[in-house]
């Protein structure tokens, strides 16, 4: 779709473009303001001593007190300045930045809305949002422009699908279609709701939920496509996502960032409408639309953005084994809510003799929230007995060895052994290669 909207001259309204980007801006601010709000600039980045960085992004590190709450406050202003399109190009670009740093702190943050909101500002950075209905404009800092390029709101277009088509592909499984599984799990936590409360119990409501939820994300897009059924289409997205952070409140902004950013799919007469409404107007805008002057290079980059984007999901290919056991290739692969994973995890150093033993306290390095999601993802069991035994090294014990007794459960089934607990995991490495020391799924 995106690459037949490049290669035509055909320009449209710039309108679905400005829209995304004023209603972008006002969800970035709102959900940044809420962060501060709560404590988590504090919670997630000062307070924790050790942090879960990224394979190959070890020198992204907080900023300490002080800069972090600098740095939220810098994509606050961003995000603000997005929003009336003033000085947009630099705010974009830092705002960008700076989110996907924050990002890259920690992986037990990991979002998928998170991810998300990072690919939308990288491409924000190389579309023309400002050209109508900003200050930028309004000033006369740019030349206002009606039209643009296809491929602009195409790509838009494309990044949404990705999410709908490949989580609902995700949803493909025995456990989400033949067991109901994690919304077995998860709903009778529901159960306190007025109305709807008592149902929450009922495997047929369970089942609903999953049937449900797959075929929403498998054909969404297809009928916002279609400029018939798309008024329908999405009355059921603001219906499924309001279900969604009625539900499930812990998934946090996802919900209202699909709700706004769905209605890139709207032509660009409706997003006019919608622009009317602003307190300013622009006129005597120039007839001819924006053009890029790199176009020939942009084409090329459209391209090679595609590829990624429809490569990186499907990654887990490479790997044998159960991918929700192993997670390899997991993130990033637009897989929201598939399951309910929790572990419990046990350290030991011992000497390079063995013959003395520590038994590690994870409340001594690791949060809550950092234990509970290093349980039960095995990269991040790797970095963190990397850590214990640079923490040992540091206390004086030679060559220390870093043994890990880790119980699991996933979707319902009953706990069982992680990984293999005579391995030494301080002489692991943490590389692509598939984990030798989880033990398989089926056969544990």
């Amino acid at each position: 779709m995106v690459i037949k909207e490049f290669g035509s001259n055909r320009s449209v309204s710039i309108a679905p473009l400005v829209t995304f980007r004023i209603t972008f801006g006002l969800l970035m601010l709102g959900s940044l303001i809420r962060f501060w709000w709560r404590g988590w600039i504090t919670a997630l980045y000062v307070t924790p001593p050790f942090h879960f960085t990224y394979w190959g992004f070890e020198w992204v590190q907080p900023l300490g007190d002080t800069g972090m709450y600098l740095l939220v406050f810098v994509l606050i202003s961003c995000a603000l300045l997005v929003t009336l399109g003033l000085f947009y190009r630099p705010a974009i670009v830092i705002f960008f930045l700076g989110f996907t740093y924050v990002e890259l702190i920690d992986v037990t943050t990991y979002l998928n809305h998170y991810y998300f909101i990072s690919l939308v500002a990288f491409l924000l950075v190389w579309l023309p949002a400002n050209r109508y209905y900003s200050l930028d404009a309004y000033f006369g800092f740019i030349k206002p422009r009606l039209r643009v390029p296809r491929w602009t709101i195409g790509i838009l277009r494309f990044q949404m699908a990705l999410v709908y088509v490949f989580a609902g592909l995700a949803k493909l499984n025995a456990d989400w279609l033949l067991r109901a599984e994690p919304m077995k799990t998860w709903l009778p936590s529901k159960s306190h709701l007025p109305i709807v409360g008592s149902f929450m119990y009922d495997d047929w409501v369970a089942y609903l939920f999953s049937w449900f939820g797959a075929g929403y994300d498998l054909f969404i897009v297809f009928f916002l496509l279609n400029r018939k059924t798309r008024p329908t289409a999405y009355g059921f997205v603001l219906l499924f996502h309001a279900a969604t952070a009625l539900f499930f409140p812990a998934i946090g902004m996802f919900p209202y960032v699909m709700i706004a950013s769905s209605l890139i799919f709207f032509s660009g007469e409706f997003h006019q409408k919608l622009l009317s409404f602003l307190p300013f107007r622009q006129v005597a805008l120039p007839a001819e639309p924006y053009q890029f002057w790199y176009r020939n290079v942009a084409a090329g980059l459209v391209v090679v953005y595609v590829c990624v984007q429809l490569l990186v999901p499907i990654r887990y290919l490479l790997y044998p084994g159960k991918l929700f056991w192993t997670e390899q290739g997991y993130r990033f692969s637009w897989r929201v809510m598939l399951m309910e994973k929790a572990g419990a995890a046990y350290f030991t150093v011992k000497d390079q003799t063995g013959k003395k033993s520590w038994t590690v306290d994870n409340g001594q390095y690791l949060t809550p929230l950092q234990e509970k999601m290093m349980s039960s993802q095995p990269d991040l069991i790797l970095k963190y007995a990397h850590y214990v035994a640079d923490q040992f090294k540091a206390k004086g014990v030679a060559g220390p060895k870093v043994y890990a007794e880790v119980y699991v459960t996933l979707n319902g089934e009953p706990s069982r052994l992680f990984v293999d607990s005579t391995v030494n995991l301080a002489a692991k490495k943490l590389s692509w290669r598939p984990y030798d020391w989880v033990l398989p799924f089926d056969t544990n």
